[in-house]
C-alpha cells in the first residue's frame, strides 16, 4: 500500500506566501481589474506574512465582477492575459443570480485538472474505476473538470449527457459502473427511476457516488439516505465554483468534513457582518484566494459560503502564537471545514425573529424515508416572512395521514417555529438533474 506525506501547516504557509507575491506581481503588471482596484488601495507585491496580505487587501465581491463584465462584456477586465491565450469558456449558472463568464489558458486548466484530481485521490478512485456523469455537458464548468481529470487519471470514463435517466441506469449496470458522479438530489431521483422501472441497484457493482453543486452531500440525513437508497455506495462530497474552481474534498477519515486545497487556494473565514476574521472556531463566511489561476484570478474573493473550522488555520497560528493542532486523522494539516458548506450568506431568511438556513430544513425532512422531495414556499407579503413546506411522500407511504403533523413538529422542535407542512400527490414535484429549485418566493 503506497504511504503519502502530506505538509506540515509550516510548508502549506511557506507555500502560500511565496505563491501569493508571485500572483499578486503577475496581477499588478498586467490585469486591468485589479491594476485598478489595488492602486485605489495601495497594494503592492511586497507582502511579508498572510497576516499581512489579509490586512492590507481588500475584498473581491461577486457583484464587482458581475458590473465589471457588464461594463466590459462579454468577459470583463479581470484577464491578466491577451484574449488570444484563453482555450477555455464557461460560465455560473445563473441560477439565483447574474451568471458569470470565466476564461482560462492551458496553463490555468492544467491547474485545475490537478486539483479535480486530488478530489479523486482523496475519494480513493483508481484507474481500476469506471466512472459515469450522470449529467449533460452544457457550460458549467464542473462537469468537464470531473471528466478530463478523470480521463488523465486513466480511469474509463462514460459520459451521460443526452441520456434518459433510465438509460443511464441500464449504462451502470450493463458496464459494471463503480462510481458515478452527480449532484446529491439527481442521486435520489436516480433511486426512485430505479424503482419505478425496476431496476435493481443491488446488482451493480457501484461503490461511490461523487457529488457535489448542493450541500447535500456533507447532510448526514441527506448521505444516510442516499447510502440506503444505493444499497450502501459511499457518498463522497467536494465543492467548488466556477470563478474559483475546484476547492475542497471529503476528508477520508471523516464523513461530512472537508479540507480545503491549501497547495492551490489561500482561504480566510471572516465575520460576514464585519468583514474581519471570525473567531477561532467560530462559523464565518469563507474567502478564497486563486493561487494558480493566474489568467482570471480573485483575489481574497467573498464566496458567500458559510463554514466552520474544524482546525486552528496558520494565521490563528501566527497571531494567537500557540501551536496548531495535530494533522487530522487522515495525516493531513490541511484546514477542514465541519459539516462542509453550512449555507450561504445570500440564502439565509429570516421568519419571525429566527434565522434559518436551507441545509437546516433539509436535515430535518431527509429525516424522514418517507418523504421523495419537498418544496420551501417563502411569502413576504406580511411585514414578517412565513414558510410552508409542501412534501411529498414515496409512493408507499402516501396513505401515512400522520406524515404532515410529524414533520410539522420535527420543524418546530429544531428551528423553534411552526411551519404549515402540506401532502401533494406522489410524482408532483419537479425533479432536478443540477442545482435544485425547491425554495420559491410567493
Amino acid at each position: 500500500m503506497a504511504e503519502f506525506f502530506f505538509p506540515t501547516r509550516s510548508a502549506i504557509a511557506s507555500a502560500q506566501i511565496r505563491q501569493l507575491r508571485e500572483l499578486l506581481a503577475q496581477v499588478l503588471g498586467s490585469n486591468r481589474f485589479y491594476q485598478k482596484k489595488f492602486a485605489a488601495a495601495g497594494v503592492t507585491s511586497e507582502v511579508t506574512s498572510l497576516e499581512e496580505f489579509s490586512r492590507r487587501v481588500p475584498f473581491t465581491t461577486k457583484q464587482e465582477i458581475v458590473a465589471d463584465q457588464k461594463t466590459a462584456p462579454p468577459y470583463g477586465t479581470n484577464l491578466t492575459f491577451p484574449l488570444v491565450s484563453y482555450t477555455r469558456c464557461h460560465q455560473t449558472s445563473g441560477t439565483s443570480s447574474t451568471p458569470l463568464r470565466w476564461l482560462d489558458t492551458p496553463e490555468n486548466w492544467r491547474w485545475m485538472l490537478q486539483n479535480w484530481k486530488e478530489v479523486y485521490r482523496a475519494a480513493g478512485v483508481t484507474r481500476a474505476d469506471r466512472i459515469l456523469f450522470a449529467f449533460s455537458f452544457g457550460p458549467f464548468i464542473g462537469f468537464w473538470l470531473a471528466f478530463e481529470s478523470a480521463a488523465e487519471l486513466g480511469c474509463l470514463c462514460l459520459p451521460g449527457g443526452g441520456l434518459s435517466s433510465g438509460a443511464r441506469l441500464r449504462l451502470i449496470l450493463d458496464q459494471g459502473v463503480t462510481v458515478v458522479c452527480c449532484t446529491p438530489t439527481y442521486a435520489i431521483h436516480l433511486a426512485e427511476v430505479a424503482a419505478e422501472e425496476k431496476i435493481e441497484l443491488d446488482k451493480s457493482e457501484l461503490r461511490m457516488l461523487i457529488v457535489a453543486g448542493e450541500p447535500g452531500g456533507s447532510i448526514p440525513a441527506t448521505r444516510s439516505r442516499i447510502e440506503q437508497l444505493w444499497g450502501g455506495a459511499r457518498v463522497f462530497d467536494h465543492h467548488g465554483m466556477t470563478e474559483v474552481g475546484p476547492v475542497t474534498y471529503e476528508c477520508p477519515s471523516r464523513p461530512g468534513v472537508l479540507h480545503v486545497m491549501e497547495c492551490a487556494y489561500f482561504a480566510e473565514i471572516i465575520d460576514p457582518a464585519t468583514g474581519t476574521a471570525a473567531p477561532p472556531g467560530a462559523q464565518g463566511e469563507l474567502v478564497l484566494t486563486t493561487l494558480g489561476r493566474i489568467g482570471s484570478p480573485l483575489v481574497r474573493y467573498r464566496t458567500g459560503d458559510l463554514v466552520k473550522p474544524g482546525g486552528v488555520r496558520i494565521t490563528d497560528y501566527a497571531l494567537r502564537l500557540t501551536p496548531p493542532e495535530s494533522p487530522c486523522p487522515c495525516g493531513r494539516s490541511e484546514l477542514a471545514l465541519e459539516g462542509g458548506i453550512l449555507g450561504r450568506t445570500d440564502d439565509m431568511v429570516t421568519v419571525r425573529g429566527v434565522n434559518v438556513f436551507p441545509g437546516a430544513v433539509e436535515e430535518i425532512i431527509r429525516g424522514f424515508r418517507e418523504v421523495a422531495e419537498y418544496q420551501v414556499e417563502i411569502s413576504d407579503r406580511r411585514a414578517l416572512a412565513e414558510l410552508r413546506v409542501r412534501v411529498e411522500p414515496v409512493a408507499e407511504a402516501s396513505a401515512a395521514t400522520d406524515l404532515t403533523a410529524r414533520v410539522e413538529r420535527a420543524l418546530l422542535n429544531a428551528l423553534a417555529l411552526r411551519v404549515p407542512v402540506t401532502l401533494v400527490q406522489p410524482g408532483t414535484l419537479p425533479r432536478y438533474e443540477l442545482k435544485a429549485k425547491r425554495w420559491l418566493k410567493k
